[in-house]
């Protein structure tokens, strides 16, 4: 399927479905079929495949061909079940139009249309239209990275509570595994960082072929500013998840430790007692206590008075 805009006043509008999509300044495909890969290559814009846009040589992410820029990134959105995942989208970009190549969901193809009149150089020509939606894509990145910051915020608070120590096991589980998906997250927006930086150097690299170059080259600039603002940001953010699961595993081995050490204190205790009654239960002739009718008595003393002996000598040493 696909989405086709024309630019009508200055405002993104969608096209109607019985106008030819060659009025369109931007043709958005999501996982086209056959039939509208012919229809774009009959328009002069060949699409490239799924495992195309995947291989990771810039010579496969970044090239022109046949006066058309190729330009892949990987960006974070959802499949069709809800999934979360870091795909290529490839931008496709002549003097005629824009067409975006995707198999998944980022939310800036979803947002953008309704604000690309607002975007720093508008959306009068492809050009303007991929510096706008590249913008859009900038700021989606940096609201993920706001969203994982907070999250980090509320996680690292509930560990670093003194609560926290005699918390749960299992609370402590769900805040690592919270700190794990986040650092995912995180992953794929440095991911995306990285690509559309790339891409965008690219770009930079064709501008002396525009008619607008110096504004083009400016607001370019301004995105690669806001790109290695975001990369030092998810650096930073990086640092704290690695502090938080550090702190959330020396939680769980604390409280681990003084498991172990209530089974150590409590095997110590029941040791004497336990050596004693072994004695006893060997039934030798040789043990005139088994005949007397204090014997049962001394032996119960004689546990617990050592039993006692242990736990007062653990309290000396501080062990317990």
């Amino acid at each position: 399927m696909y989405y086709a805009y024309s630019i009508e006043n200055g405002r993104l509008v969608r096209l109607a479905a019985e106008r030819d999509v060659a009025d369109a300044a931007w043709i958005d495909l999501i996982q086209p079929n056959d039939a509208e890969i012919a229809q774009l290559r009959v328009l002069g814009v060949p699409v490239p495949s799924l495992a195309e846009m995947e291989e990771i040589e810039l010579s496969n992410r970044l090239y022109r061909e046949d006066g058309l820029d190729y330009m892949t990134a990987m960006l974070p959105g959802e499949r069709a079940g809800g999934d979360r995942i870091s795909m290529p989208v490839t931008f496709i970009l002549s003097t005629d139009r824009l067409v975006t190549v995707r198999h998944h969901s980022p939310r800036p193809f979803l947002t953008y249309p309704e604000r690309a009149e607002r975007s720093t150089l508008g959306c009068g020509t492809p050009d303007r239209l991929f510096l706008g939606l590249v913008e859009e894509i900038i700021a989606r990145l940096a609201d993920i990275l706001e969203g994982a910051g907070r999250t980090l915020d509320q996680t690292t608070a509930a560990v670093f509570e003194r609560r926290a120590v005699a918390a749960a096991s299992d609370r402590l589980q769900a805040a690592l595994q919270d700190v794990g998906r986040e650092a995912e997250t995180m992953a794929r927006v440095r991911l995306a960082l990285l690509t559309v930086e790339r891409m965008q150097a690219f770009y930079t690299a064709t501008l002396e072929d525009r008619p607008e170059e110096g504004r083009l080259r400016a607001a370019t600039r301004a995105q690669m500013r806001d790109i290695q603002a975001l990369e030092v940001h998810a650096d930073f953010l990086g640092g704290r998840v690695s502090l938080a699961v550090d702190t959330t595993l020396g939680l769980i081995n604390l409280q681990q430790n003084n498991t172990v050490r209530i089974l150590s204190v409590v095997a110590a205790l029941f040791l004497p007692p336990t050596l004693i009654a072994s004695v006893y239960g060997m039934n030798f002739t040789n043990m005139p206590e088994l005949d007397e009718p204090w014997g049962y008595a001394f032996a119960l003393i004689l546990m617990g008075g050592t039993t006692l002996g242990t736990w007062l000598f653990l309290r000396w040493k501080g062990w317990i």
